[in-house]
């Protein structure tokens, strides 16, 4: 069965400016869904919603939200509230990189409200009308850093332990009631990610491979790794004991990260 027949006809999707967001848009569009996307620019949701149209996408809705506010937030509730949801993708998110003592401690609780409470929000409201209406779909994404703590990025990599955590515990909880829940958790991706974090990544996965590998597992598996550089990264620390991950990412940060260097490695 495919994926329209499974959920649709609607398909909300968050973050959907650009990176892995834009791609879920644009394997969805492909795929003939009905798209809500999701982001702060406006103008640029108007372009990816052309592209999403020209993909075959039958109509797309687009909604202007910050959801690092309860009003951008609520902004996607009663904006939804009159279409056929069956498959929610939340892509929003941002990180940040450096001293936790030296961040702005606004922009850090901003990213806990985007990463985590707007995750749980739209997923209690969404998800909701899936159970009331026996089906539906649940994409969250994690990291490779949800895995152990890590130095340089303990507020973003605790956020996404939070969304790894909450999506297993979902996942058990309604599977049984005709919604699948899972949760990707790539590593580096070739995306504007690092640039708002402070970070350099040379090598990644691409935004597509996250999307096409995540929507492949739906219905099948809690968790997905995608892509090749993400699977040898996450398997190569998970056998590692947790303090040791630590400091092994604590390394990797280190490289990754702009601060000091006067630009990327």
């Amino acid at each position: 069965m495919s994926l329209i027949d499974r959920y649709g006809p609607w398909a909300v999707v968050t973050g959907a400016s650009e990176g892995i967001g834009r791609a879920f848009a644009v394997e969805l569009a492909k795929k003939g869904f009905r798209l809500a996307i999701v982001a702060r620019r406006e103008s640029v949701l108007e372009e990816v919603a052309q592209e999403l149209r020209r993909l075959s996408a039958p109509e797309v809705a687009i909604i202007s939200a910050d959801l690092a506010t309860s009003q951008g937030i609520q902004a996607v509730i009663d904006r939804t509230k009159d279409i056929d949801v069956g498959l929610f993708v939340s892509a929003a998110g941002y990180g940040s990189s450096g001293l936790f003592s030296e961040m702005d401690i606004a922009s850090e609780l901003d990213m806990v409200d985007v990463n985590c409470r707007a995750t749980v929000e739209l997923t209690h409201a969404l998800g909701n009308r899936m159970l009331a209406r026996g089906k539906g779909g649940i994409v969250l994404v994690s990291s490779l850093l949800a895995w152990q703590g890590v130095s340089k990025a303990a507020t973003y990599a605790a956020t996404k332990a939070f969304v790894q955590s909450f999506a297993e515990g979902l996942r058990f909880e309604w599977r049984t009631l005709g919604v699948d829940v899972i949760v990707s958790a790539p590593g580096p991706v070739m995306s504007s990610f690092d640039r708002r974090a402070n970070m350099t990544i040379r090598n990644g996965e691409k935004p597509e491979t996250v999307a096409r590998e995540t929507l492949s597992g739906l219905g099948r598996r809690t968790t997905v790794v995608p892509g090749l550089l993400s699977k040898f990264l996450t398997y190569s620390i998970l056998i590692a004991p947790r303090t040791l991950r630590i400091q092994v990412m604590k390394r990797i940060m280190e490289n990754l990260t702009n601060h000091g260097k006067g630009g990327g490695v």
